[in-house]
């Protein structure tokens, strides 16, 4: 399989976990965000967004969308499951991944950061919105888990909740956002960071990295 993507692209990195906790390998292939290399006309053949990640299964198949390539691999790869199998917490688990993927990760990305500074914004108030989406939508996810045993999002297993909570934590922190605030995301998070999957996934330790 290969895998497009960038080093700090949060996309990116819920699928480097994903890979990682099913024990697959991906040859990596960076394209470098700031320099808008993801709008090449070779990429753009590949995935016509011109987002990452990309990921190109061994038969040529492309697939797009993060989630989308999280839930392939889980049906594809079942070992170990990322989705419950109760219907009932599986959409729980679902809608607190999307609340990430779909709502905070999407107003604060690079795409929507850079078309603000075309607007004539001010660079601090660019980096206040990002630090606002990040704080407004962990808030609620504080909330969502906030009865949920832990110590990873949804019980004593990763899902794809923890794969999505660990980059956007991440995201903030870069944003200055003070996640302090949110105890039960950190619980989440400090369990996934005691699997070897995660930190191997980390942004710092890819090829690309800068």
């Amino acid at each position: 399989m290969k895998l497009h993507g960038y080093f700090r692209s949060s996309a990116s990195y819920r699928v480097r976990i994903a890979l990682n906790l099913k024990g697959l390998s991906a040859e990596q292939l960076s394209y470098h965000l700031r320099k808008g290399e993801q709008r090449s006309p070779d990429y753009l053949a590949i995935n016509p967004q011109g987002l990452v990640p990309t990921l190109q299964g061994d038969g040529g198949a492309i697939l797009t969308q993060s989630l989308a390539i999280i839930e392939w691999l889980d049906e594809t790869h079942p070992v170990p499951p990322l989705l419950p199998k109760d219907p009932m917490r599986r959409a729980l688990v679902r809608a607190f991944a999307q609340a990430i993927a779909c709502d905070i990760h999407p107003v604060q990305n690079l795409k929507i950061l850079a078309r603000l500074r075309e607007l004539g914004i001010a660079e601090e108030k660019v980096t206040g919105w990002a630090g606002w989406a990040n704080r407004e939508g962990l808030t609620a996810c504080e909330k969502l888990i906030a009865h949920e045993a832990g110590p990873f999002c949804f019980g004593d297993a990763p899902t794809i909740a923890d794969l999505c909570l660990v980059p956007q934590l991440a995201n903030a922190r870069r944003f200055g956002v003070d996640v302090a605030a949110f105890p039960r995301l950190l619980t989440a998070e400090a369990a996934a960071k005691q699997l070897k999957a995660f930190t191997d996934a980390a942004p710092e330790r890819q090829p690309d990295a800068e």
